[in-house]
C-alpha cells in the first residue's frame, strides 16, 4: 500500500512538474525554436536585425569600449532588436578548469542593458586565428599547442590561415582533443567552459542563444576544403566537436537554443555536412564574398555566391529542422555589398546580425578601424560623426519583428521606400491559428520615412499611432494579412 501511494504520488509530481517546466521554457522571455522559426513566448514568429559586438583586446569585455545604454537605445531607435555579444575563452578560463566569474559578471550586465531597451543577445565563443601569437584572438595560452614552430609569416587576418604552419598545428591539435595541462583533452576544456557560461546564463533574461565556435577553420586540412563540394571528410571532425559542446549544455540548459556553425568556407558558397543532433538547435552562418572583399564592391558575381551561400543554409535547415540566423554579413561600407545581402536575406526570410558595431581596435580587421563600423566609438554618443550614416541608412530599413501567424514574405526597396509583408494567421511549428486581435509588430525606422508613412493592409487593422517607429497590426479574423508601408505624400 505505502509504495502504490508512493508510485501515486511520484506520478502527480511527474504530471504536475512536466507541464510547469514547458511553460517556464516558453515563458522565460527568451526566444525558443520551432523548425526553421524563432518564436516569442506568445508563440509568435520573431525576426531579428542587428550587430556583433566583439571586443577583441584585453579585457575582452565589450563595456570596456564604452558599449551601454545609449548604444542599446541608438539600436532600438533603429530598429535593431539583436546584438551577437563575443565571450572569448581565454577570459572565461584563464587558467586550466578555472573559470572568472568576475569576467561572466561584466557579460551579464551587458545583457542586462540590451533587454531593458528590447534587445536580445546571442551569447558567442568568438575567436579568429586562434590565439594572440597567429594575430589574432580565442583560445587561451595555455591551449596553444603549435609544436613549436615558429608564428610565420606575419601576414595577418585572413592571411595567416593560407600560410602559417604554427597556427594549422594548433587546431590541428584542438580539432583531435589532443590532451592538455593536467591530461585532459582541449575540447573537454572548452565544452567544460561552456557548460559553466550556460549554467550561468540559463535563466537570465534576454539571451537569444549559444552560438559555440566562430568560423571553425579546418587546420592542416584546410585545402581539402576549398573547391565547391566542401569537405565531407573533414567536416565530421568539426560535427563531432559540435556535438560534444551542445551535449555539454545540454547537461545545464536543457531548453536555450544552440546555435552550431559550418567550416569558415561556408562563407564563400562551400556545402556543409555538419548534422549534430538535438533539440532547439539553431545554424549559425556567414556570407562574405570574396570578390567584394578583395574589390570593395558588389557585383553580380557576388550576389550569384551569396544566393548559393543562402541555398546551403536552406538545405541545411531543411535536413536538420533548425533555426537559421545570418550571424555576420558587411565588415564594409560598400553599398551594394549591404543590399545585396540584406537583399537575399529578405527573401529566404532569415534575420541577420551586421557586422559590426565598432572597429574596436579590432586585431582582425583588413582594413582601417572604421571601415567595418557603424559607430565609431562606443565611448562617445551615438551621434552626428560618430556614427556611419550612409551605412545606417542601408541597414535600419523596415521588418517584421513579431509576426502572429507564419510569414510568406517580405520585402523593402531602398529607392522607392516601399516595404511589403504577407503572412497566415496559422501557428509557425504548431497547430491551430491566430485569432482575431492578435497583434503583428513591424519595425519602421524613422530614418527611411522622415515625413511620416502611410499603411495600406487587408486582413487586420494599424493598432498603433500614425508615424509610430513600431507599426501595430491586430488581425481582423483569421484569414490572410497583407500590408504596405509606403512614404506619405
Amino acid at each position: 500500500m505505502r509504495r502504490a501511494l508512493l508510485l501515486l504520488l511520484a506520478l502527480l509530481v511527474t504530471l504536475a512538474v512536466a507541464p510547469a517546466s514547458q511553460s517556464a521554457a516558453v515563458t522565460s522571455g527568451r526566444p525558443h525554436q520551432a523548425g526553421r522559426w524563432q518564436l516569442d513566448d506568445q508563440g509568435r514568429v520573431r525576426i531579428d536585425h542587428g550587430v556583433n559586438m566583439v571586443y577583441k583586446q584585453r579585457s575582452y569585455a565589450p563595456d570596456a569600449t564604452g558599449f551601454g545604454a545609449d548604444d542599446a537605445r541608438f539600436l532600438r531607435r533603429n530598429g535593431f532588436t539583436t546584438v551577437r555579444l563575443g565571450l572569448i575563452w581565454k577570459a572565461v578560463e584563464p587558467r586550466p578548469g578555472e573559470y572568472d566569474d568576475g569576467y561572466l559578471d561584466r557579460i551579464a550586465h551587458t545583457l542586462g542593458v540590451l533587454h531593458r531597451h528590447g534587445i536580445v543577445a546571442l551569447l558567442d565563443f568568438h575567436q579568429d586565428l586562434y590565439n594572440e601569437r597567429f594575430q589574432g584572438e580565442g583560445a587561451p595560452d595555455w591551449a596553444v599547442q603549435d609544436e613549436g614552430l615558429p608564428a610565420q609569416p606575419q601576414l595577418g587576418f585572413p592571411g595567416n590561415y593560407f600560410a602559417m604552419t604554427a597556427m594549422w598545428r594548433a587546431y590541428d591539435h584542438f580539432w583531435a582533443n589532443d590532451p592538455g595541462p593536467g591530461g585532459v583533452g582541449l575540447q573537454d576544456r572548452y565544452a567544460a567552459a561552456w557548460a559553466h557560461v550556460a549554467a550561468r546564463f540559463r535563466d537570465t533574461p534576454g539571451v537569444q542563444g549559444y552560438d559555440i565556435f566562430n568560423e571553425p577553420f579546418p587546420g592542416s586540412e584546410w585545402q581539402t576544403c576549398l573547391n565547391l563540394a566542401g569537405c565531407p571528410a573533414w567536416d565530421p571532425t568539426l560535427q563531432s566537436f559540435s556535438q560534444r559542446v551542445i551535449d555539454a549544455i545540454r547537461e545545464v540548459d536543457p531548453s536555450t537554443t544552440v546555435y552550431y556553425e559550418p567550416n569558415l568556407f561556408f562563407n564563400d558558397g562551400v556545402p556543409t555536412y555538419v548534422r549534430p543532433t538535438g533539440e532547439n538547435l539553431g545554424l549559425s552562418f556567414h556570407d562574405y564574398c570574396g570578390t567584394s572583399a578583395l574589390a570593395d564592391q558588389y557585383g553580380v558575381q557576388c550576389n550569384a555566391l551569396d544566393g548559393h551561400t543562402f541555398d546551403n543554409a536552406e538545405a541545411e535547415v531543411t535536413a536538420q529542422g533548425v533555426t537559421p540566423l545570418l550571424t555576420e554579413f558587411g565588415a564594409t561600407d560598400d553599398p551594394g555589398t549591404l543590399k545585396g545581402v540584406a537583399a537575399i536575406a529578405m527573401q529566404h526570410m532569415v534575420g541577420w546580425q551586421f557586422w559590426a558595431y565598432c572597429g574596436c581596435d579590432d586585431p582582425t580587421t583588413t582594413g582601417p578601424g572604421t571601415k567595418q563600423a557603424l559607430v565609431i566609438d562606443p565611448s562617445k554618443p551615438p551621434r552626428g560623426k560618430n556614427v556611419d550614416l550612409k551605412k545606417l541608412r542601408l541597414l535600419a530599413v523596415p521588418h517584421p519583428l513579431r509576426v502572429a501567424g507564419t510569414p510568406t514574405s517580405y520585402d523593402f526597396d531602398w529607392d522607392t521606400k516601399v516595404f511589403e509583408l504577407r503572412y497566415s494567421a496559422a501557428r509557425a511549428g504548431g497547430t491551430g491559428a491566430f485569432g482575431p486581435g492578435a497583434r503583428t509588430t513591424i519595425a519602421v525606422p524613422a530614418l527611411q520615412y522622415p515625413h511620416g508613412y502611410r499603411v495600406q493592409v487587408q486582413g487586420a487593422r494599424v493598432a498603433s499611432r500614425p508615424g509610430a517607429r513600431t507599426l501595430v497590426l491586430a488581425a481582423a479574423g483569421t484569414g490572410d494579412v497583407t500590408v504596405r508601408v509606403a512614404p506619405r505624400g
